[in-house]
């Protein structure tokens, strides 16, 4: 992809993957790799951000002998979600008059 995306397009990606099901930190970047460029490591400071406004909460699940940490979106990350797909919609209405 040749733009940036801002800090809130990654929140609205992680969220919209996480409002599908829960995920783990591995799945969520393959999820996340399929339309925008992002590592692993690129992702998790994302993730405890949004975990420490509310908008995630995180859980351990057995696999292979050791926890795979999954993360959930709640009530407020969907309410931010929304949000998030609200001001997309306007900005995405405001460039498209200018680039068609």
């Amino acid at each position: 992809m040749v733009y940036q995306l801002s800090a809130g397009m990654l929140d609205a990606c992680v969220l919209s993957v996480l409002e599908k099901e829960d995920a783990y930190g591995y799945i969520l970047t393959q999820n996340i790799k399929n339309v925008v460029d992002i590592s692993e490591s690129s992702l998790y400071p994302i993730l405890r951000r949004l975990q420490s406004d509310g908008c995630l909460i995180t859980y351990d699940q057995p696999f292979a002998g050791r926890n795979r940490r999954y993360y959930r979106i709640t009530e407020l990350g969907t309410k931010r979600l929304d949000y998030l797909r609200k001001g997309w919609d306007e900005y995405k209405t405001c460039i498209d008059k200018v680039i068609y």
